[in-house]
């Protein structure tokens, strides 16, 4: 009797065990049913693309030079004989800097000079006569042939002798001055050098601005210019030239001429120049963080059901830690801000 109910009670037990290992692989199996995809789907941070005014100044740091710059360089061979040129003078146009030994090519512009009134003369007698029919064909010619060659000679003898004295072709400041009396110059083709002349009545300040702005300039276009020497004055100048061609870096040179009729800036000086862009009321902002790729091929995940779609964006301007987006995208779309690199196209994930 005993053994009988031993026998009883422990199928009891285990019947118990075998329905509690039913029940709880039951509820196991319908967890899984209905929670499976979510906890195996990969989870998102996203961000609402909303509507920001942006900035639309930037600045540059650039390096003024002269608006004529120029080495003067010696056209003839001679020792120097006068200097009127010291460095930190402002010379006109047409001043003469350097004076070389110029005896010989003023005699030599004498006599060439004389030989050319002479022949002009001549060709006047010679063709008086020839209206009158007292000289021949010939004779005529060899007057208008000598003449000619005088005129020349006398021509290239004035030349010689003009270019004992150098001048500076422009208006400016003589910044260098590398020969003294007595130095010997040498002519073309490996001309002495004899001073450098700049004229800072105007500046120009050239840099390189990248192609996602540089497409929003115009030549006239006002450009703020200050430096550390004048911290709280702001210089204008407009912009001058922009080039047509980029380089490997994909940017353009923008020229951005100054006037300096005080002369208070100096070539040479570094300035910070601030481009004003023209104005723009809003645009649609993300984070930079949202771009999968480069800003040049730019790419986000946008959620739309829990389901991440990978859409190709036209990027604009970046701002700080946001970037402007120009196609792609409206206002109110969600873009994954993290967790894209378990993402693939067209995936269901979990939104934080």
């Amino acid at each position: 009797m005993k053994t009988k109910t031993k026998i009883i009670l422990i199928s009891s037990v285990v019947a118990v065990i075998l329905i509690a290992l039913i029940v709880r692989s039951k509820i196991e199996l319908n967890a899984s049913s209905h929670g499976g995809a979510i906890s195996t789907s990969p989870a998102v941070s996203v961000y609402k693309t909303t509507r920001q005014s942006l900035d639309n100044h930037f600045s540059l740091v650039g390096t003024l030079n002269g608006f004529n710059d120029v080495v003067v360089l010696s056209e003839t061979q001679g020792r120097v004989v006068k200097v009127n040129a010291e460095v930190g003078q402002y010379k006109e146009a047409g001043s003469v800097l350097v004076e070389v030994d110029s005896e010989t090519r003023e005699a030599a512009y004498k006599a060439a000079e004389v030989n050319y009134e002479k022949s002009k003369k001549d060709l006047e007698r010679y063709e008086s006569l020839f209206k009158e029919h007292s000289v021949s064909d010939t004779q005529i010619e060899q007057a208008q042939w000598a003449f000619q060659t005088a005129e020349s000679q006398y021509i290239t003898a004035r030349r010689a002798l003009s270019d004992t004295k150098i001048t500076t072709p422009i208006s400016g400041i003589v910044t260098a001055r590398y020969v003294n009396i007595g130095t010997m110059t040498v002519g073309a083709p490996q001309a002495t050098q004899i001073a450098n002349v700049v004229d800072i009545s105007r500046l120009k300040a050239k840099v390189q601005v990248a192609e996602k702005d540089v497409f929003r300039l115009h030549v006239g276009d006002a450009v703020d210019v200050t430096t550390d020497v004048f911290p709280n004055t702001t210089f204008v100048g407009k912009i001058f030239t922009i080039s047509s061609k980029g380089d490997d870096g994909h940017t353009y040179a923008v020229e951005i001429l100054l006037p300096n009729p005080k002369q208070e800036l100096k070539a040479g000086m570094f300035v910070h120049l601030t481009f004003k862009l023209n104005a723009q009321n809003s645009a649609l902002i993300i984070p930079r963080e949202a771009i999968v790729g480069s800003l040049q091929n730019a790419q986000v995940y946008v959620v739309n059901n829990n389901i991440a779609t990978l859409r190709s964006i036209l990027a604009g301007k970046e701002t700080g830690t946001n970037v402007e987006v120009l196609q792609g995208l409206q206002e109110g779309e969600s873009v994954v801000v993290d967790g894209q690199n378990n993402l693939s196209d067209n995936i269901q994930v979990v939104v934080h």
